[in-house]
């Protein structure tokens, strides 16, 4: 299992839609891609434009092919994309240990 962490800044004032868009696209889209498993989006408590999406993906190339190299990801960002204040940075990880 891989997780992708993507810190996501939005524009001020545009929480409420944001919220709407990012849970709609994560149905409509993300959730039907290739070995897409799992979500959870946090939303910034001091920061109100600060977002982070974590995604579990079966394999790093299930995100960064399968996904990212395909319609469905024109597709997630039309959705999400006119809300960003800069481009998402995006790292992914994988689990060392867990409790």
């Amino acid at each position: 299992m891989i997780l992708e962490v993507a810190d996501i800044r939005i524009q001020p004032g545009q929480q409420a839609a944001f919220d709407e868009a990012i849970q709609r696209g994560i149905r409509t889209v993300v959730s039907r891609s290739k070995g897409f498993r799992s979500h959870k989006v946090q939303k910034g408590i001091e920061s109100p434009e600060r977002y982070l999406l974590m995604i579990e993906w079966e394999t790093l190339e299930n995100h960064t092919v399968d996904f990212r190299e395909s319609s469905a990801f024109a597709d997630w960002r039309a959705i999400v994309g006119p809300f960003f204040a800069a481009p998402p940075q995006v790292e992914h990880f994988e689990l060392l240990t867990e409790g």
